[in-house]
Parts: structure tokens; C-alpha cells; sequence
């Protein structure tokens, strides 16, 4: 399998499943005997790793399940450590932002949306100068890869003493992440989208203003996620964080001619097709295309049966068969936004991935527009 869809979930790396075997046996630990201390130290010693490679003190690194997780206690916790008023958010979140977001509104919480450019990039405007309960943004598209405006967002929103929740998940281990320089309050990460592990996502959520509990239960975690901690996840999660940063300056510019040269590929040998989010700065894997005419579902089957994997956006939102909604906030017609496919590369991509994809691009969307729109 030609496998370009990174962005949904990466490889996992050796690194990690040698660091999980290694670990698996740690026990519980908050026991207070031996070899509760020694699952203690392995899990602080993980919490430090992660937090030397973003850039933030250790006891701000709190261990969850998942990226989407992290979301909703920073988003849920924030809002309602605030006094549940405004939110400010964007059109293009993830749904773990989106969907949490709007489930506040039915608690009382007041949605206040940032727009966004044609070209899928927040535009910063005055609503950030007015104190909200939370203003909460993506520091980079999932699906477009557009990189966010986020340190201007963390400074106006700070200046009108607004906390910020910024969904890192697909920046953390592919572009550097200083979370003391950025000023966020509270920042998210999953660690299968860097070669971690599934399962452990992190949050990074400093001292002060924290967020209150969303969940009940021990105090471990700072009493913000409590349960029993996932020791062998932390310490793969460490790891696989430690290669990811240790390497990203030579991955970047490999994956990004990678990803120019699958670009340039394409519109040789298509017609009629749309690049999202080209003309600013996005994430060094990421390529959004559509095909106008063609539907996204069958552009992904047929490229399935050729041995490539790739998706229509989120992974998340996959089988669900309509426009994205990150495309139609960009101003892209229905129509086009349907025929979008996205191929995302990583470290573990290379030249015969892209050389699949160009063999066979021209065919799979001459079929796919053949069969029409459903």
C-alpha cells in the first residue's frame, strides 16, 4: 500500500513500540511500594521529555486519550472556569472543537466565529479585543494544512483577558512548538499523528487560569483528566515526540519537494483542478485538491484499488458523503467542495508513493467524473 494519508493517523515509529514493550509491565503508578515508584519515574520522566521538546514546564503536560479528549477538557474546562459566556471560535475547527462548541450553545454559551479567507486562513478582527470566556483556534488545518494565525490571536485575546485553546494536533512534532513563547493557555496534541501511539493524546494547560474538571474521579493529572495513568503510552509517547523534533528539519524539506512534486504532477496531468490553501503557509505534507465533477468517494475507491490511501478530510468525518465544511467556509462552491481529496505524506513517505499517484491520477479522475455526482 502507498499509504498518503498522515494526517489522519502516521506509522507508528519503532521507537515507540520498542519504548511501549519496554514498559508495558510498569504497574499502577500511584502505589506507594516499589514498583509504584518505578512506574511514577517512568511516567515524570516521559511527562519531562515532552515537555523539553515544547517548550513548556512539566507539570503543564497532562495525559489524556486523544487529541479530541484534550479538546474537550480544555474547551468544556476553560468556558466553564470563565463563567460560561462567549466563545470565540472559527468556521474550519475539528470537530472536537466544532462539535464541543456547539454543544456548549445548548448550555448557554454564545458561539462567536472569526472569519476565514478564501485562501482557508482565520482572519484576526476586533472581537478578539472584548473579553470572552474563550477564544479557541486550530494552529493548523486539518484539512487544508493552511497554518493558522495563532500567536496574533493568543496576544489580542490575552491583552482583553480572554483565555485561548489552541488544537495543535497537527503541528506538534511536524513544526516547532514553543508553548511559553505562544501565550496559549491550553494546548492539544494526539500522539498518533507523530508516530505515537493511539490512545494518549496530551494536553499542555498551564498553571493559571486552568480548566476545571469535566471529569471526576482521583487527582491524578492535576485533577483535570483523572484516572489511572496509561504509563507505556507516555513513554512511547515521549519518545516518538524526542525523534519526531530531533528530525524536523531534514523531514521538512524532504516532505515538502516531496509534496511540491505530487502538486505539480497532478495539474500536469489533470485538468480543471483546485489547490486549497497553496498560496499561504501550510504544513509541509499537505495537499487539498478537487476534481470539479467528480465525487470524492469515488476518486477514494478508485485510488484504493490501486493501492493508495488517502481520504476527503478528516478522518473523523469520513463515510459521511457531503461537502466539507472547511471548503464551504472558503468560499468553495458545493460542487467543487465534493470532488476534494486530500493527500497527506510524512516521514515514512517516499518518491514511489508519489510516482503511484501520478501513474495512475489521470485515469482515476477521468472514471470518476465519467460516473458523475451522486
Amino acid at each position: 500500500m502507498h499509504y498518503l494519508d498522515h494526517a489522519a493517523t502516521a506509522p507508528i515509529r519503532p521507537c515507540a513500540v520498542a519504548a511501549w514493550a519496554d514498559t508495558a509491565r510498569l504497574l499502577n503508578p500511584g502505589g506507594q511500594y516499589a514498583s509504584g515508584r518505578l512506574a511514577r519515574a517512568a511516567l515524570e520522566e516521559a511527562r519531562e521529555r515532552i515537555a523539553h521538546a515544547l517548550d513548556c514546564e512539566p507539570i503543564e503536560v497532562i495525559f489524556t486519550g486523544s487529541g479530541t479528549e484534550s479538546c474537550n477538557i480544555a474547551v468544556q474546562g476553560l468556558w466553564r472556569a470563565a463563567g460560561r459566556g462567549r466563545i470565540i471560535s472559527t468556521p474550519i475547527e475539528h470537530p472536537a472543537v466544532a462539535e464541543t462548541v456547539k454543544a456548549l450553545a445548548g448550555e448557554g454559551a454564545d458561539p462567536d466565529l472569526l472569519p476565514v479567507g478564501p485562501d482557508g486562513v482565520v482572519v484576526p478582527d476586533s472581537r478578539l479585543d472584548t473579553r470572552a470566556s474563550l477564544a479557541t483556534c486550530m494552529w493548523a488545518n486539518n484539512e487544508t494544512g493552511a497554518i493558522q494565525p495563532v500567536a496574533e490571536i493568543c496576544t489580542r485575546a490575552a491583552a482583553a483577558g480572554t483565555p485561548v485553546h489552541v488544537d495543535a494536533t497537527q503541528v506538534v512534532g511536524h513544526l516547532p512548538v514553543d508553548f511559553a513563547a505562544l501565550g496559549a493557555t491550553t494546548l492539544a496534541a494526539g500522539a498518533h499523528k507523530f508516530g505515537g501511539p493511539r490512545g494518549v493524546g496530551l494536553l499542555i494547560a498551564r498553571r493559571s487560569p486552568a480548566p476545571v474538571p469535566v471529569l471526576f474521579g482521583g487527582g491524578q493529572e492535576r485533577g483535570i483528566r483523572p484516572g489511572t495513568a496509561n504509563v507505556a503510552g507516555a513513554v512511547a509517547t515521549a519518545e516518538a515526540l524526542t525523534e519526531a523534533v530531533s528530525e524536523l528539519s531534514g523531514a521538512t524539506t524532504r516532505i515538502t519537494e516531496l509534496r511540491d512534486r505530487l502538486q505539480a504532477g497532478i495539474l500536469d496531468r489533470v485538468d480543471d483542478v483546485l489547490v486549497h490553501g497553496a498560496e499561504v503557509e501550510r504544513l509541509p505534507g499537505h495537499l487539498h485538491l478537487s476534481f470539479p465533477g467528480a465525487e470524492g468517494d469515488s476518486l477514494i475507491m478508485l485510488l484504493d484499488n490501486a493501492g493508495i490511501a488517502c481520504s476527503t478530510g478528516s478522518a473523523c468525518s469520513a463515510g459521511v458523503n457531503r461537502a466539507s465544511d472547511v471548503l464551504l467556509a472558503m468560499g468553495v462552491s458545493e460542487h467543487d467542495a465534493r470532488g476534494a481529496v486530500r493527500f497527506t505524506l510524512g516521514p515514512t513517505s517516499t518518491d514511489s508513493d508519489v510516482d503511484k499517484v501520478l501513474e495512475v491520477i489521470a485515469d482515476v479522475v477521468a472514471r470518476a467524473r465519467l460516473a458523475g455526482m451522486a
